[in-house]
């Protein structure tokens, strides 16, 4: 790689030839601010936030964009820099809803950050006409208030990424806005729900819809409410409360539930052993029985969506596996509602999820086991910050409290489904023992392991090659599935992820700026957590989990049998694709 030497504010700096001056001024540690800016998503130089001096240039140039060659000089914070990114912040407020205080970002707004960054007090620009928009609640996980949108596009380019395209520029000029064609409401089109919009946007204009009230009104009715925490929970709430990116909660999590009032903790690191009993099942009865292969994965509600709307050919391959929180719910209001001898109505069952899709998902059909939904609230790991926020419960000061039982305890297998790669391992460390009737030597399936979007493997396995492949993100779904369609890619097992990089990255997650995401892999970090826990943990693999092996025997049977199937499976629905851009 050629480096070259390059001034920035008069200090020497050696960076790779080619990388953009912002590039080469995060490693001379000097932060310049972005709006539009997400690396590797979002690369339009059209906020001019980023706007930098550099000698001999006619104007000032976008850094986000800009390529540094050898001896260039380089001015980040003069008079006229600092003059240029005021005035583009005043301009963009002139037509902006400032109802800071009340807003769901206010604290981690980074329009607002900027403003108080740089002082902008002043009403310049804020007399006139301003665009009126209605509030676009018709999605079942989300809302567009567009009276805070700021035109950035990094919702639309992450939809993109996605392979969905159903957002884009409506309008021109000042009538421009962000939505759907033909100002379809996002419920009406093909959103699969993923939530990744949320995640890159800047300000409130996207949100997930809140249902902490619920949460705390079923608490204070006289139901039995019980909790349940998916996996990738634990390895971003911290962030939430300024712990760093890639720390471990659980112990503190599970202490903040029971201060919150709910009657019950547990973990859906249970429910998810529970899916690999009885996925690896159902995987194996399609090996020797000659059912459809490849088998694909039924855990991402995101991904069972797309399934439907984009390859509905090929639900046939979907697992009929319902999810860790949906299998979680329907064991609670039959099993564990039976244990307390209490009707299923009598319990709500709530749970806690890295997921925006997981808000759709508890109102599918065929999602209700016991005759009432088997989830009634699904909240995010950013709606949980806030109720442990507005209680008043001293997060990083909780000592550390473990899960209930007996649907609290789980293996290591469990802890990884929160990864890219960890159902599928998960499940090879439970279908290559039964089949062999070996114990493995080595746990660790590390080829299925990373945040590359697609991977590869074989494995010889009883005499058989199992050949498997992993996808997260759904334009890197897009790519496998065209393959197995058109013949051309021949696996027996597939796991797929609707978030790039798996659950630790899903919509519902804590928020980072684009200072941090542009230069930190936020999904290696969170990964980290689940990877060491599960080293850490005793029982690693689904089946040897003595609270799995006693529900089987006290109430189910056995892996894929008659009440299994009622309680534990699910069906699918062919849907259109509806108004893409």
């Amino acid at each position: 790689m050629e480096m070259v030497t390059i001034k920035i504010n008069g200090s020497d700096v050696l960076a790779p030839k080619g990388s953009t001056i912002l590039e080469a001024a995060r490693s001379a540690h000097i932060e310049i601010p972005t709006l539009c800016y997400l690396k590797g998503i979002n690369e339009i130089g059209a906020c001019r936030i980023c706007v930098v001096e550099v000698k001999g240039a006619r104007s000032l140039v976008a850094a986000c964009m800009y390529p540094i060659d050898e001896g260039m000089e380089i001015r980040t914070n003069t008079p006229q820099v600092v003059d240029a990114r005021r005035k583009t912040l005043q301009l963009i407020l002139s037509d902006h809803n400032r109802s800071c205080l009340s807003c769901v970002r206010s604290g981690a707004c980074e329009l607002q950050q900027l403003c108080k960054q740089y002082k902008v007090e002043d009403e310049r620009f804020y007399e006139g006409e301003r665009t009126e928009f209605a509030i676009d609640k018709t999605a079942a996980h989300m809302y567009r208030d567009n009276s805070k949108c700021i035109l950035c596009r990094r919702c639309i380019a992450a939809c993109e990424q996605q392979a969905i395209g159903v957002i884009g520029a409506n309008d021109r000029g000042f009538a421009a806005s962000v939505g759907c064609a033909f100002d379809m409401g996002l419920g009406e089109t093909s959103c699969v729900s993923c939530g990744q919009c949320i995640a890159v946007c800047p300000t409130g204009a996207l949100s997930e819809k809140d249902y902490t009230n619920e949460v705390n009104a079923a608490i204070a009715s006289d139901k039995v409410v019980v909790v349940q925490v998916a996996p990738a929970v634990r390895a971003g709430l911290g962030e939430s409360f300024g712990l760093p990116i890639g720390t471990d909660v659980e112990g503190k999590l599970a202490a903040a539930l029971r201060r919150l009032g709910f009657d019950k903790v547990f973990d859906t690191n249970f429910s998810a052993d529970l899916t690999i009993m009885e996925e690896a099942t159902e995987f194996l009865e399609r090996v020797k029985g000659g059912g459809t292969l490849p088998m694909i994965t039924s855990c991402s509600p995101g991904w069972v969506k797309y399934c439907e709307h984009y390859f509905p050919d090929l639900l046939e391959h979907l697992s009929s596996c319902k999810s860790p929180q949906q299998m979680f719910g329907a064991i609670a209001k039959s099993y564990y509602a039976q244990k307390l001898g209490i009707k299923p109505q009598d319990m709500v069952v709530v749970s806690v999820m890295p997921c925006t899709a997981k808000k759709f998902e508890i109102g599918r059909d065929d999602q209700s086991a016991t005759g009432v939904p088997d989830v009634d609230i699904a909240i995010t790991t950013r709606e949980l910050a806030r109720m442990i926020e507005q209680a008043g419960i001293k997060f990083t000061e909780l000592p550390d409290e473990t899960f209930d039982e007996p649907m609290g305890l789980s293996t290591g297998a469990a802890t990884i489904f929160g990864v890219t790669g960890g159902v599928m391992e998960a499940a090879l460390r439970t279908a290559v023992e039964t089949l062999t009737g070996e114990t493995l030597a080595n746990l660790d399936f590390t080829d299925v392991r990373g945040v590359k979007g697609i991977k590869e493997a074989a494995y010889d396995v009883a005499g058989m090659k199992v050949k498997v492949a992993v996808a997260s993100g759904l334009a890197n779904a897009k790519e496998l599935l065209t393959k197995v369609r058109n013949g051309e890619a021949d696996y027996h097992f597939i796991e797929i992820m609707a978030c790039p990089g798996g659950c630790v990255n899903g919509g519902g997650q804590p928020l980072q700026t684009a200072g941090v995401r542009n230069f930190t892999d936020i999904r290696a970090e969170r990964a980290k957590v689940l990877y060491s826990e599960d080293k850490a943990r005793p029982l690693r693999k689904s089946h040897e989990n003595p609270d799995i092996q006693t529900l089987y025997k006290e109430f189910l049977g056995e892996p894929g049998g008659h009440k299994a199937h009622e309680l534990l499976h699910t069906s699918y629905v062919k849907r259109k694709v509806n108004a893409s851009k």
